[in-house]
């Protein structure tokens, strides 16, 4: 018989207790951060979502294989069993560890870029962008039209605009050193790129004579959507799938702390024999040793199982089912979404929720703010603190103002994501109390880390 019921993959072996707060805790403890979620204490938060990199939990295999940890400075054994899962999910030939994604992203953008140039993107996230600003590259979003549209049910609304990469390889051929595709699309709503854009994305890469990299942290759920939505995907496993996906590319920067089931650790892989030894170089001056990057031993034995568990198609089923299960009670209810639900979060569409609250007062920041007070959630916002600042220095209103809970893997069950739906309905039935926030003061790079903010009038909520 075929169940409807799709049920944790899992058993549950250890426990955390979480602290209950009140309301009035959580108002105390959020001017005490000057209303920014980065800055709370994580035990003053009932559920966590304010992302998926590095919170998850770890299976009884990975903290096995922890104890097989090799500590050796070079050479070590555990480099090499992480060296092959790698190899063996990519098919790239030079993995370079490192301590996590944006190490792999400083790393290859010093080695590779130099200031005026351009780089194409679907759409950069907040790391992947700022460490290209910060060396004088501009970062060039290139979105599909549908993703623009939050509400739109489309099946990849993450894939790049081929016809606008083919502009820009065009219009600024010798100034591109390579492109870049997201999977998933992180600042686009969590959402899938086709393996048949990544395919086209690939040959006019080839076509201009720049290589193609993947941003590939969330490369297993991009696997699934393909295999659930691609015509001609079904019969094919997610770990074929990835494979095909990464032999598009020519090389791939990876937060191991998302797809690859780890606390902590990242790689970047490449096909390029000379920009590998000249990347692995860069890598000695901050990471370390090519052999540990920046990792433990017991890391890098960790991450090598992580990689053969995502892949496993009970875990993607659920994974993503979960996060279906309370965009479905979300839309029932009409809370304003992206649509569909990505793989890892949902993302709230706050300027549809807030329409009385404008832009330049920061509708999702001041939304996200909201549901910690009302129900101890902490989420992040993706909108117009993330991404409004220019890299000269104007301000510019975000294209979407979303606010983003993302789901820790294997941590919470399905009682905390009822919780969670009860939080947001409550917060979306108050919505007319909500008012906008203002900066306080921000750092010119990734403000949204450690900005101070206050509320624009007098209160966050009104009586």
């Amino acid at each position: 018989m075929h169940f409807k019921t799709i049920i944790e993959p899992f058993r549950i072996k250890a426990v955390e207790p979480i602290r209950f707060t009140t309301r009035e805790q959580r108002a105390a403890a959020l001017i005490a951060a000057d209303y920014n979620l980065f800055k709370l204490r994580a035990e003053d938060v009932l559920l966590d979502l304010l992302t998926d990199s590095g919170t998850g939990a770890m299976s009884a295999q990975q903290w096995a294989g922890m104890m097989q940890g090799d500590e050796s400075y070079a050479g070590a054994r555990s480099f090499f069993k992480f060296e092959a899962a790698v190899r063996k999910v990519t098919g790239l030939r030079h993995i370079i560890p490192t301590h996590q994604g944006r190490a792999a992203e400083r790393i290859l953008f010093s080695t590779a870029c130099t200031a005026g140039q351009i780089v194409p993107n679907n759409t950069h996230f907040d790391t992947t962008r700022a460490n290209l600003e910060a060396l004088g590259v501009r970062a060039v979003d290139l979105r599909c039209p549908e993703a623009t549209q939050p509400s739109l049910v489309a099946p990849f609304k993450g894939n790049i605009d081929l016809a606008a990469l083919d502009r820009c390889l065009t219009e600024h051929a010798g100034r591109v050193p390579f492109a870049m595709i997201t999977v998933t699309n992180n600042s686009g709503g969590g959402q899938p790129v086709a393996l048949a854009n990544i395919r086209e994305a690939s040959a006019l890469c080839k076509k201009h004579g720049v290589p193609l990299i993947l941003d590939c942290c969330r490369f297993a759920e991009n696997a699934w959507f393909i295999k659930q939505r691609e015509p001609g995907q079904s019969h094919r496993t997610p770990a074929d799938i990835a494979r095909e996906m990464f032999s598009y590319a020519d090389g791939c920067t990876m937060s191991a702390k998302k797809d690859g089931l780890v606390n902590m650790g990242g790689f970047l892989a490449l096909n390029d024999d000379a920009l590998a030894a000249k990347c692995r170089n860069n890598l000695i001056l901050t990471e370390g040793f090519p052999t540990y990057g920046g990792l433990a031993g017991y890391d890098l034995e960790a991450l090598a199982v992580g990689l053969k568990e995502v892949l496993d198609e009970h875990y993607l089923e659920y994974r993503v089912r979960s996060v279906a299960y309370l965009g479905d009670k979300l839309t029932a209810a009409g809370v304003p979404i992206v649509q569909p639900p990505g793989g890892h979060a949902i993302y709230i569409d706050a300027r549809a929720m807030l329409p009385h609250v404008p832009q330049s007062e920061f509708p999702a920041w001041a939304l996200s703010c909201a549901l910690y007070v009302e129900g101890g959630v902490r989420s992040v916002e993706i909108g117009s603190v993330m991404f409004g600042r220019q890299p000269d220095g104007t301000e510019k209103p975000a294209a979407m103002e979303l606010v983003r809970l993302a789901f820790p893997r294997r941590v919470y069950t399905q009682s905390h994501v009822d919780y969670l739906a009860e939080v947001l309905l409550y917060v979306h039935s108050q919505r007319d109390r909500i008012r906008g926030v203002k900066l306080v003061e921000a750092p010119p790079l990734l403000r949204h880390f450690t900005a101070k903010l206050a509320p624009a009038h007098d209160e966050l909520l009104t009586s």
